[in-house]
């Protein structure tokens, strides 16, 4: 995962001690952290040409307000993927006296990469590319600076009002000589200004609710400047974590009971915490990550992975071959477009075959076998074999409201109110009919369908893409077709059996 290093360097911008002892909980959910700063920063194919490429910063950007309202107030959310000028975090805390809280504010400040040549008399004039004597390729790019500040003040303090610290950062101009005095680069970066109010609400013995706030105070230099230009005032991928000692977050995802109240009454603004911490972790959770992308509590970067791809989703395996089939040609432009872009390609390309043997999957947990004499102790486990023997979804049925319901049978699709994806909820009431029941590695149940009146319902049928309905989603619909043959598979295309 990224280190936080960067051009331009990684100070803090502020840092404001209240007193307590050292802490390093906030290294413990540095990767998860630093995937969440990083988030979208350059995607594959990695290069500066790519059109993905050329519309960046999309999560957790803080801009002045007056850019941000010039068409009306702002609509709060519970994640950071709206431009906004603050963000707000309330979190549940559980805590001593005499406990110390610990803010850090991360983001990344925007700088501009600028390219320029040089002529004889050693005047120099802005270009998008130029290639060195040695044989390099330097390109004009947007880049970043992480930024952090640190926040340190007692509970007590916090209880009585609360207290606030600049978290910005200084506007700067460095300049790179190239080689042969061809020309140099110059980065360029502007002010940010922001500050972040700490303040804590008492609501039981021992039990706080935890404010932060993170505010862009400055203004617009054009409130009626395009994006791209607004972006060199912005704070990027901005991000929290709330730490301490004599701390213990609750889980606002998953409360206890007797704090579920007190979990919704937090209202949290353009972000989403979440606890921080390894799973298997024994001890009392001491972190919350607030990000602006939804997270689950504890999220984790997987260990098979070898680095940061700059998607905090990534499937590393088709994104490490994907880089690998590029041309020399791109692999050439992406290293030229930014040094992170670089390193990956780097990576791919001298990758070992047992590092990338690891990426194509892992299982986490296994499902223990029901003991002899459990009731589902004669189900065989789906992982051993002939655990799938006697299975055939294109034979097998399964009871919906008393009617057994196989392949060929009309439904009519009812997804379930709560948990549903949202592309099944475009679907409710509509017709379809069964292609295949599918018994999953859980002992779950799941339908494949097509609908009717989806005019590329046969293609999908014959390439096997459906969509999947638990069979409390579907109601039968009569007449009930008869289940396709045993052992034949349908061309649905061109209507006639396979052999």
């Amino acid at each position: 995962m990224s280190d936080g290093a960067g051009a331009g360097g990684a100070a803090p911008a502020a840092v404001l001690d209240g007193g307590g002892a050292s802490y390093d909980g906030f290294e413990r959910v540095r990767a998860v952290a630093d995937a969440v700063l990083y988030e979208g920063y350059l995607l594959y194919p990695y290069r500066r040409s790519s059109p993905k490429n050329r519309v960046r910063w999309q999560f957790g950007v803080l801009l002045p307000r007056d850019w941000v309202e010039r068409d009306g107030p702002l609509t709060p959310g519970i994640s950071g993927s709206a431009d906004s000028w603050y963000q707000r975090t309330e979190c549940l805390v559980r805590a001593r006296a005499d406990a110390v809280v610990r803010v850090r504010v991360r983001y990344l400040q925007m700088q501009d990469k600028q390219v320029e040549a040089a002529d004889p008399e050693g005047r120099h004039r802005p270009v998008e590319s130029l290639r060195t004597a040695d044989g390099a390729a330097h390109l004009s790019f947007e880049e970043a600076v992480p930024r952090e500040a640190e926040l340190v003040l007692p509970l007590a303090e916090l209880v009585r009002g609360g207290r606030g610290a600049p978290v910005g950062a200084a506007a700067g101009v460095e300049s790179e000589p190239l080689p042969k005095a061809a020309g140099r680069i110059l980065r360029r970066r502007h002010e940010v200004r922001a500050t972040t109010t700490v303040g804590a609400e008492p609501l039981a013995p021992g039990l706080y609710r935890l404010r932060v706030r993170t505010e862009h105070t400055g203004d617009a230099a054009d409130p009626r400047a395009p994006r791209d230009a607004a972006l060199r005032q912005a704070l990027i991928a901005t991000h929290t974590l709330v730490g301490g000692d004599g701390l213990e977050f609750v889980s606002l995802i998953d409360p206890p009971q007797e704090l579920a109240e007190h979990a919704r009454g937090c209202r949290n603004a353009f972000t989403f915490p979440v606890l921080g911490g390894a799973r298997q972790d024994s001890a009392p959770p001491a972190v919350m990550l607030s990000a602006p992308i939804i997270l689950p509590d504890q999220p984790q970067v997987a260990p098979e992975s070898p680095g940061d791809l700059h998607d905090a989703a990534e499937i590393d395996e088709i994104l490490t071959l994907r880089t690998m089939l590029l041309t020399d040609e791109e692999k050439a432009e992406a290293r030229a477009t930014d040094p992170r872009a670089a390193q990956i390609v780097d990576r791919v390309d001298t990758m070992p075959r047992e590092v990338f043997e690891r990426l194509h999957g892992v299982i986490r947990s296994l499902t223990p076998v029901p003991a002899p004499g459990a009731p589902d102790a004669q189900r065989p486990a789906w992982w051993q074999e002939g655990g799938d023997e006697g299975l055939s979804p294109s034979t097998d049925t399964v009871l919906v409201a008393g009617v057994p319901v196989g392949a060929g049978s009309p439904v009519r699709l009812r997804p379930r109110l709560r948990g549903a994806d949202a592309q099944d909820m475009f679907l409710d009431g509509r017709g379809a009919q069964v292609a295949a029941v599918f018994h999953d590695v859980d002992g779950s149940v799941r339908l494949a369908v097509t609908v009717d009146d989806d005019p590329a319902a046969e293609l999908h049928g014959w390439y096997g893409r459906f969509h999947y309905f638990r069979p409390d989603e579907v109601e039968p619909l009569a007449p009930q077709a008869p289940p396709a043959a045993a052992g034949q598979a349908h061309d649905r295309l061109r209507r006639r059996p396979q052999t």
